[in-house]
């Protein structure tokens, strides 16, 4: 049976550690590796709002756009890092900010 994966900050990968998960804590140098495994792995992989930061937009926006398996950018639980605001960013490229 194949697990879901959270890759992000220690802190945070200790809960999902605890909810069954396999994390990983990756240097910005490993992040893509660590990628590329859980994609290839895992029917879900959660990212911390942190190490999300890390990767270059369009990237980013390519791992959020898979079907397979899901790529979700969550919080951590510090409160440090969060995921971007859709409505915000959506609203911005319609060019309907308010």
């Amino acid at each position: 049976m194949s697990v879901p994966v959270f890759i992000g900050d220690e802190v945070s990968a200790c809960g999902y550690r605890l909810a069954g998960l396999r994390v990983r804590v990756p240097d910005r140098d490993e992040l893509d590796a660590v990628l590329a495994i859980a994609c290839e792995e895992a029917p879900l992989v959660l990212l911390g709002a942190g190490v999300a930061r890390w990767l270059a937009e369009a990237q980013l926006q390519r791992l959020l756009a898979r079907d397979t398996p899901p790529v979700v950018v969550v919080p951590d639980v510090r409160g440090l890092a969060g995921p971007d605001d859709v409505a915000l960013r959506m609203r911005r490229q319609l060019g309907v900010l308010e």
